[in-house]
């Protein structure tokens, strides 16, 4: 049985009044795709930056490894393998492809020459390669999207949080992204994933986790969560429940 990477415990982030994360815990198994579903304003990206270390948690333990990280802040919690992505992308503007991979990856290669050698390696895999000396800022959404893994995956991240990748792309755009996301699990990465088009939850996701309002309404395979009559109230009203 695979190792627990990552524990979310009892996890409350308030902002003055309002509960935007509400007592949500759920494990990570090392190796595993989560996805993280809920409609607009659930509380996704809230629990995303609690986990991340850009909010501290208002109550509840947030563990990776065995060691409790609530708090720590991103960089800290970047050099001691988590990667993440953003929903809006913003690559390091005025630098090529390679350079943005290059300073990613700095945080765990201590000089430019070995940050350097290992960029090409994650661009080959990402299928950026081709594109290195091209300015990032003129990158497609798609490749703006693979440019924004290709940085997180030079922290050599055992724990990937992925934010909304696959938003806005076309459908053959959207493929890739999965098969790219794919290959990344096979290498063993434990990977938690926000996104919206339920088709690629269902393709990527081992298990499913559901916010509503900051609450954790299901967690489950995604054909069970699919099923679940919270979930389907939750994103279709009343009527469908």
């Amino acid at each position: 049985m695979a190792e627990t990477i990552l524990k979310v415990q009892d996890v409350v982030k308030t902002f003055g009044g309002l509960h935007a994360v509400n007592r949500v815990t759920f494990d990570l198994a090392e190796g595993e795709v989560m996805g993280l579903i809920g409609p607009n304003g659930a509380g996704k990206t809230t629990l995303f930056n609690v986990i991340s270390g850009y909010y501290p948690p208002t109550q509840g333990r947030i563990h990776f490894k065995g060691q409790d990280v609530s708090g720590v802040p991103p960089y800290k919690l970047a050099a001691i393998g988590i990667g993440r992505t953003f929903q809006v992308v913003k690559p390091f503007p005025g630098l090529s492809v390679l350079e943005n991979v290059i300073i990613a990856g700095l945080c765990r290669y201590g000089t430019r020459r070995a940050s350097e050698k290992h960029a090409w390696k994650i661009l080959d895999f990402t299928g950026l390669a081709d594109q290195a000396d091209k300015s990032a800022a003129n990158l497609t959404l798609a490749g703006r999207k693979r440019l924004e893994i290709s940085k997180a995956l030079a922290l050599e991240p055992s724990l990937l949080l992925l934010d909304e990748v696959v938003a806005g792309l076309n459908p053959t755009e959207a493929d890739k992204t999965i098969e790219l996301i794919l290959k990344i699990k096979g290498f063993g990465i434990s990977i938690l994933i926000v996104e919206h088009i339920m088709r690629v939850i269902m393709n990527l996701s081992d298990r499913v986790v559901v916010l509503n309002f900051g609450q954790q309404i299901a967690l489950g395979k995604p054909a069970d969560v699919a099923r679940d009559p919270m979930v389907i109230q939750a994103y279709f009203g009343e009527d469908a429940a």
